[in-house]
């Protein structure tokens, strides 16, 4: 057994890293609180101590009782009679403090099994002050370890002598994880509670993409590059705002890398998350248009007191400046710090209306009929009267939403306008004279005819 505590002290301090003091004060606690158990009436001994020989893992207890007078002694925990005491220490005079060696036969061996819980909860209190101590200071450092274990939906990761947790609102929710998984992440936090310290991981926090392109971008590590701004959906989309200190040196060009290096290699350690890096201005309408991209802005507008910013585009870019879920403008509302309102430019909509209520009208004033029908006609392909004419019946009644009676009638109405225009170009064919020309080659007909009888 005294072998197994040399063995436990020398693991702690090796394996554990915790000092050799802190190891044997664990010890000397533990089996203090296991003589107390032990030994009946020990408990009301004032002054104890344990001391435990690191060399050879002996253990002994001590109690220093106050020398008394034979006749005054009363307390044989904690006093001593002068006679008693003398035999000890001849010089002993009264009210002196006088140790003993109070340690109970094979003490050793049933002190360890009683020891062990108390000790041990006293050496993972060490440990725990040792991380403080470490990591204390390492808040908002990346750091790399391997998944040990899960805990409902909270990561255990291993970080070599220490342990941190991951937990779940700080988890990817597109990225999964197995046991002796190997990942790097981000220092939240190092919390000194009531259970003691304990750090804190995340691998969705925007901070988490900033240390990696610090990491990667050696213009933003030497401070010629800034990261204004970082807006982050993880695992999906991330916005980083840049701006360059030195105008020889394009930030967007810095953190894209020769070929896409440099951000290649932050995506992969995203795990494809969308980067989108873009070039920081002052100016809102700027930076918004910068922000919207792939999307081509129609026009801008500041509303300076509500903090919002309006955006208008093309139907055709319309999904492209709202985004997957609406992540492109969300992002951008949260780099800019305004609420970014895209909607669609109605103008050319506008246009548009207008050309087919003036081309319905001129085809109610050539059908008479009224407004209103024309615009269904003219919406349905009946963009004049001879397109009207080549409809047929059960499709005009379905575009007027009217009976096959009604629509009989509008295409009666398109037939009569289509006829009386047929007569009147008609009319100055016969009086030009193609029929006398005719009349007159049958003349000449005849004539040649009776020349050759």
């Amino acid at each position: 057994m005294t072998n197994d505590l040399v063995a436990l002290i020398e693991f702690y301090e090796k394996e554990k890293s915790i000092e050799r003091e802190k190891v044997v004060e664990a010890l000397e606690n533990a089996f203090l609180s296991a003589y107390r158990g032990m030994v009946p009436g020990a408990e009301d001994i004032e002054e104890l101590r344990a001391e435990v020989d690191t060399k050879n893992g002996e253990t002994r207890i001590f109690a220093t009782l106050r020398v008394v007078a034979d006749d005054d002694h009363q307390d044989k925990f904690n006093e001593v009679p002068l006679t008693l005491a003398r035999r000890k220490n001849p010089e002993t005079q009264l009210d002196d403090p006088l140790e003993f060696n109070v340690t109970p036969k094979n003490f050793g061996r049933i002190a360890v099994q009683r020891a062990k819980q108390t000790m041990m909860q006293q050496l993972r209190q060490a440990e725990k002050e040792m991380i403080y101590d470490e990591f204390k200071d390492r808040a908002g450092d990346i750091v790399s370890g391997t998944v040990r274990r899960f805990e409902k939906n909270d990561v255990m990761i291993d970080l070599g002598k220490f342990e941190a947790r991951m937990p779940s609102r700080e988890r990817v929710t597109t990225e999964d994880y197995n046991i002796g998984d190997r990942i790097r992440a981000y220092v939240v936090s190092v919390d000194n509670e009531f259970r003691g310290p304990e750090i804190i991981l995340s691998r969705s926090h925007p901070n988490f993409v900033r240390r990696l392109f610090e990491a990667e971008v050696s213009e933003i590590s030497d401070h010629t590059v800034e990261i204004r701004g970082i807006a982050r959906e993880a695992g999906y989309r991330t916005k980083v705002a840049v701006f360059s200190h030195d105008d020889k040196v394009d930030p967007v060009g810095a953190c894209v890398g020769l070929r896409g290096a440099r951000v290649k290699n932050i995506v992969r350690e995203l795990n494809n998350e969308k980067v989108d890096i873009i070039r920081w201005s002052d100016e809102s309408e700027a930076f918004v248009t910068d922000a919207l991209k792939p999307a081509q802005i129609r026009s801008i507008t500041l509303d300076e007191e509500n903090k919002v910013i309006n955006v208008t585009v093309d139907e055709e870019d319309l999904s492209k400046a709202i985004g997957r879920r609406g992540q492109n403008a969300r992002l951008t509302s949260k780099l800019v710090n305004w609420d970014v309102q895209v909607r669609k430019d109605e103008s050319q909509h506008e246009q548009f209306e207008a050309r087919v209520n003036d081309a319905a009208m001129g085809l109610a004033e050539e059908l008479g009929v009224d407004p209103q029908t024309a615009d269904k006609l003219y919406r349905a392909g009946g963009v004049s009267g001879d397109m009207v004419l080549q409809m047929p019946v059960d499709y005009i009644a379905q575009a007027l939403e009217s009976s096959e009676e009604e629509a009989q009638v509008i295409l009666d109405k398109a037939r009569a306008m289509g006829g009386a225009s047929a007569a009147v170009e008609e009319e100055p064919a016969a009086v030009e004279g193609e029929p006398v020309a005719e009349e007159a080659g049958n003349d000449s007909e005849s004539a040649e005819g009776e020349s050759q009888g």
